[in-house]
């Protein structure tokens, strides 16, 4: 296919890398410049727009989306497809799939779950909201940049799914360090916790797959001093969107407006900015209780 893609930074760059690998005809376009190998470059969003059988976007924020969508849109092709790979807010991803259907677009909302390391190796998932056709027509680009693609529902449904997620995971994580902390002043080894809550009840992806605890379980960010494999200021972004959500849609979710609360203490107040998520764990366990 012939792609515009518009935004190359950490996850972009290698999503379009391995587009390239796969035969497509690839344009880009980034504020900063830089494209990698094998990307044509566009002068502009909408340059990289004309043209193409698909729009990928990957972008920081709702607001930035709705203006690249301003711009793009009036580019593209009848027929084309107008795909946001960013974690927005729901409501900015349902306004720019209504203008693209208003202009003879289709439009989805497919933000992804892999981090940059899912990027790189094309094992991402992708949660998808939109029409069916749209989601057929872009299926093959799912296939190369990741694993799975699950069709979620209409507009807005890739988003709700991530955040949802998302919410889990911030609550699991935190929840996850503070039995490590627990463990380490009732005088329980680390390693011996680990082998019996990964076995038990307590598993979950933060334990099993994500450790925070240096030298215990697959090798994570823990092990490399939290270098950001999912950066906390994401994390902190994903919480406030899902409490958006909430609070839009009359939901209580009491732990994950704590978890919210809690990751931007570490990231605004204290050194959790650049780090990774798990390294809310350090944080905690220089804490006495607190209610």
């Amino acid at each position: 296919m012939k792609i515009g893609f518009i935004g190359l930074g950490n996850m972009g760059a290698p999503m379009a890398a391995n587009l390239v690998r796969a035969g497509h005809e690839v344009t880009g376009f980034d504020p900063a410049g830089a494209l990698p190998e094998g990307v044509a470059a566009a002068a502009s969003a909408a340059e990289a727009a004309r043209g193409a059988d698909v729009v990928l976007t990957m972008l920081p924020n709702g607001a930035i989306l709705r203006q690249v969508a301003a711009e793009v849109i009036p580019a593209m092709a009848k027929g084309a497809v107008l795909c946001d790979c960013s974690t927005v807010d729901v409501e900015s991803a349902r306004a720019v799939a209504q203008t693209a259907w208003e202009a003879g677009l289709g439009a989805l909302d497919a933000p992804v779950s892999g981090g940059i390391g899912g990027a790189a190796a094309g094992t991402l998932t992708f949660m998808v909201g939109g029409a069916a056709q749209a989601f057929g027509k872009v299926g093959p680009l799912f296939e190369v940049m990741g694993q799975k693609a699950v069709h979620c529902g209409d507009s807005g449904a890739g988003q709700a799914a991530k955040i949802c997620n998302n919410m889990i995971l911030g609550a699991t994580m935190i929840a996850t360090c503070e039995a490590f902390v627990l463990a380490d002043r009732l005088g329980l080894d680390r390693q011996k916790m680990f082998d019996v809550v990964s076995t038990s009840s307590g598993y979950s992806w933060s334990m099993n797959a994500y450790c925070p605890v240096p030298g215990i379980g697959p090798v994570s960010p823990a092990d490399h001093d939290y270098k950001p494999g999912f950066a906390a200021e994401l994390m902190l972004k994903d919480l406030r969107l899902s409490q958006q959500a909430a609070e839009a849609a009359n939901a209580p979710t009491p732990m994950g407006e704590l978890a919210t609360r809690l990751y931007a203490d570490f990231v605004e107040e204290q050194d959790g900015k650049g780090r990774d998520f798990s390294a809310i764990l350090p944080h905690l366990a220089g804490k006495d209780r607190k209610v």
